[in-house]
């Protein structure tokens, strides 16, 4: 009777202790045949991805080989058998899991946060590529088993991130090779946005052209008696507002949103808006696939490439990947990219 009882509590406590694999197993094959090799680097101080409440247990999310950078570099070379001549670099700067309680509401939301950049190497030189900076959230009223969800959107980042390395277009600075962990300090000071005392006043069609303060001469914004904005003008002829970015009037700069404009404060973080998710993505999207959140920040957003951004789609906003909370925070604008960075 005792060792059924010891074995009873033995299976229990084996139950308990949940466990959640991340697996890279999708095709990130280069379809252009550009990339010779791809090098990881992963920087993370603390490479315990961490836990999140699945009912009434915890489960913990790690990957298949804790040797990460052995296990993407394989997983890069079993996919690209073709060898172009870029050699790419991919840090992953910060990857954890965890539970938190939102204000105002009373459920846990398990959550993801990660950051990732990519870079071109040239002899001892890395460019900017682009880089995902972002918080996932799982809605725990539509989610059973939150662990799960959560290492496949993590899965998913990863993958379609090094996808989009792979052709992005190349920032013209370069860091060195002995600062790649310091690359932000590098690369902020061609932000003229950022670095300079007063923004310039006019209409921005483009991330690009707010991050080198280059507002576009032929437009300009019509306003009712209330003072608010109704009409953007080019060339003396009505035109839509997705053709703009963002205004500046008076040294203040108001981003266009799916719900009208919102200030752009400045802080030492850099500029941000308070807004929230379901504010931002004026589109639903399923299955939580980030592509739109990765090229959203790469289109317009680096100085002295060359990239056709066409029109700013759904007015600078980026479907994002996980769940569109109403949660209201202060949203970061990416420095060096333009796509918003969410931190709750």
């Amino acid at each position: 009777m005792r060792k059924i009882v010891l074995f009873l509590a033995f299976s229990v406590m084996i139950n308990a202790q949940k466990v959640e694999i991340i697996n890279l197993n999708q095709n990130i094959r280069d379809k252009k045949g550009l990339v010779k090799s791809l090098t990881f680097i992963d920087k993370r101080d603390d490479k315990t991805i961490g836990n999140v409440t699945d009912k009434e247990s915890k489960a913990e999310i790690k990957f298949t080989d804790d040797n990460l950078k052995n296990y993407v570099e394989k997983w890069f070379q079993s996919h690209n058998n073709k060898v172009g001549n870029n050699d790419v670099v991919i840090m992953l700067e910060n990857l954890k899991v965890y539970d938190e309680v939102d204000e105002n509401k009373t459920l846990p939301y398990a959550k993801a946060r990660i950051k990732i950049s990519g870079f071109l190497k040239r002899n001892d030189r890395y460019y900017f590529i682009t880089r995902f900076d972002n918080v996932i959230v799982c809605n725990p009223k539509t989610v059973s088993h939150p662990q799960k969800y959560l290492a496949q959107q993590i899965s998913d980042v990863i993958s379609e991130f090094i996808k989009l390395t792979y052709s992005g277009a190349v920032s013209s600075s370069y860091i060195p090779e002995n600062e790649i962990n310091n690359y932000d300090s590098y690369l902020i000071h061609n932000n003229k946005a950022i670095t300079n005392s007063e923004l310039k006043d006019g209409v921005y069609t483009s991330f690009r052209n707010f991050y080198n303060q280059q507002p576009s001469a032929d437009y300009h914004l019509e306003k009712n008696k209330k003072g608010k904005v109704v009409r953007l003008i080019k060339n003396d002829l009505s035109t839509s507002f997705s053709e703009m970015y963002c205004y500046v009037e008076n040294g203040v700069a108001y981003k266009l949103t799916p719900v009208g404009f919102d200030e752009m404060k400045k802080n030492k973080n850099g500029f941000y808006i308070f807004s929230s998710r379901v504010n931002l993505f004026s589109e639903s999207k399923t299955g939580g696939i980030m592509i739109g959140a990765i090229a959203g920040g790469v289109v317009g957003a680096l100085i002295g490439a060359a990239i056709d951004s066409g029109s700013n789609g759904s007015n600078g906003a980026v479907n994002g990947v996980g769940f569109k909370s109403t949660q209201q925070s202060n949203i970061y604008i990416d420095s060096l990219t333009g796509a918003y960075i969410f931190e709750k």
